[in-house]
């Protein structure tokens, strides 16, 4: 494995469910429901957009890449007629403040691991540049709170994101649509249930299987349903250009601050897993 690959893996491992666990959350729909917002889809629509202004449908839609644009239209600009963007924002924090609080305790979030594990994430971020990543740019202009698991949650979600918007530009130049990123992805096999997918993202069981039809003709799909070698060769490209495109933070940090903050924030990402954080995952060990 690449040093690249590596790092993507460590983040998804160590630190993503840290940032993930607020589209779970049962507080995040109550404070986002409080300012004014509907909820399911527009909650998380509106509140993830929320950093780039009052955006239209379209904009949602191409950097969030892979949802059903009738989706996206039945909550943005719709979400901006009920509330603004800063409430919106005001409101994403504070339900992170509740979630950390319930999954991580009072105790484990005043310590000094999690003040380190902010510091470090936070330095990370000194190495992101906003060229070419809206989501990134969006959130990277937002005030950092004070607090260290907020700091840390902000530093994480900007990683994130800077990740999420360089992947989509390799989605892009690699020739896949949002929706035939959806359907080569489940096809790899990693366990993501394509009925699931369908689901969250708002496509039809017919959009679904056009695009299934479409890759077939084309040779990135046997007639199974899984990747062909093309399809695995087209995968791999574009977790390989993803990759590369989103060092920066890593290697402004170092290896060893990197290795650190990984240290740091596997038992936080444990702890918040077992308490429930995400329900598709289970506890291990």
């Amino acid at each position: 494995m690449g040093e690249a690959a590596a790092e993507a893996v460590a983040f998804k491992k160590n630190f993503d469910v840290l940032h993930a666990l607020i589209y779970f959350a049962p507080e995040a729909q109550e404070r986002l429901s409080a300012v004014g917002l509907e909820g399911g889809s527009m909650a998380y629509f509106a509140s993830r957009s929320a950093a780039m202004g009052p955006v239209g449908p379209a904009v949602v839609t191409a950097t969030f890449h892979n949802f059903n644009p009738e989706t996206v239209a039945r909550s943005v600009p719709r979400a901006w007629e009920l509330a603004t963007p800063e409430a919106i924002l005001a409101a994403r924090f504070a339900a992170v403040d509740d979630a950390y609080r319930r999954l991580l305790g009072e105790e484990t979030l005043a310590s000094a691991a999690v003040a380190e594990a902010a510091e470090l994430a936070r330095e990370a971020t000194e190495g992101a540049t906003p060229e070419g990543r809206p989501l990134y740019a969006g959130h990277a202009h937002l005030a950092w709170p004070e607090q260290p698991h907020l700091v840390l949650w902000h530093a994480l979600t900007l990683l994130r994101e800077y990740r999420g918007d360089a992947h989509v530009a390799a989605l892009t130049v690699h020739g896949l649509s949002g929706l035939a990123a959806l359907v080569t992805h489940t096809a790899t096999g990693d366990g993501t249930a394509a009925a699931a997918v369908r689901r969250t993202r708002g496509w039809s069981d017919e959009q679904w299987d056009a695009e299934v039809a479409a890759l077939t003709d084309d040779g990135i799909l046997a007639a199974d349903g899984t990747l062909t070698e093309r399809g695995q060769d087209l995968r791999e490209r574009v977790e390989a250009a993803t990759n590369a495109a989103s060092r920066g933070p890593w290697q402004h940090l170092g290896a060893e601050k990197t290795a650190r903050l990984a240290e740091l924030c596997r038992p936080l990402g444990r702890t918040a897993i077992k308490a429930g954080a995400i329900p598709s995952l289970k506890p291990r060990g």
